[in-house]
């Protein structure tokens, strides 16, 4: 089992009730439960760097998977698994509990150092979707973060930090804990652990994603 030390952690909840929560607009509903180790698409002088998503579960689909450390130019990830399960809770209502997570190790991030920025590592991460009748939960936790200085110790959901070249240059944003729920609210949420998006300033285009869930909840 993979255990986390010093960590930084976040959750969210989400209930079939209208109006609970604040939701963007215009977003479509959330899948039944669904969970990825990470992904990556960008490029960098004139090279498109793609790694499709690791290890992906489906409660309708393929319910646990693994994937192998991949490596491309300027990113890394190491081993990972995923899981997307659905229990019984109450067999005479006929009441389910589903629950999807994938887990990450190893993840580094090179491809802005040429352009004076930080090398980005995470050693270990999850991410979580639990699905019941009354609603959802996601939450996230991750240790080994390095190249993320100034990071609150409890990083609430939704948080941007600024990665920024040796003279000040925001290189991309890291947003942790990202979280998107559907308008109109149907009580499904998706969250994703870690997703980089790079600037122009830092010539390169597309962003990386480290741990996605989503879920919906259960008939």
């Amino acid at each position: 089992m993979m255990q986390f030390g010093a960590r930084r952690v976040g959750a969210v909840t989400a209930a079939l009730v209208l109006g609970l929560v604040a939701a963007p607009p215009a977003w479509a509903a959330n899948p039944a439960g669904v969970a990825s180790v990470g992904s990556a698409e960008f490029t960098k002088g004139g090279t498109r760097v793609s790694v499709p998503p690791l290890a992906p579960c489906a409660v309708d689909g393929t319910t646990s998977n693994s994937s192998e450390a991949v490596s491309r130019t300027g990113v890394r990830f190491g081993a990972g698994t995923s899981s997307c399960t659905t229990a019984v809770v109450n067999p005479d209502h006929g009441t389910t509990k589903s629950t999807s997570e994938a887990l990450g190790t190893e993840f580094e991030l090179s491809a802005l150092v040429s352009a004076g920025g930080p090398r980005l590592r995470v050693a270990r991460w999850k991410v979580t979707c639990t699905g019941t009748e009354s609603g959802t939960s996601a939450g996230w936790a991750a240790d080994g973060l390095h190249g993320f200085p100034g990071l609150p110790e409890q990083i609430p959901t939704n948080y941007v930090h600024e990665v920024k070249a040796s003279d000040g240059t925001v290189l991309a944003t890291a947003t942790f804990g990202e979280t998107v729920l559907p308008d109109p609210n149907d009580g499904s949420i998706a969250m994703t652990m870690l997703h980089l998006r790079f600037t122009e300033a830092s010539t390169v285009t597309g962003d990386v994603v480290l741990g996605s869930t989503a879920c919906s909840p259960t008939p």
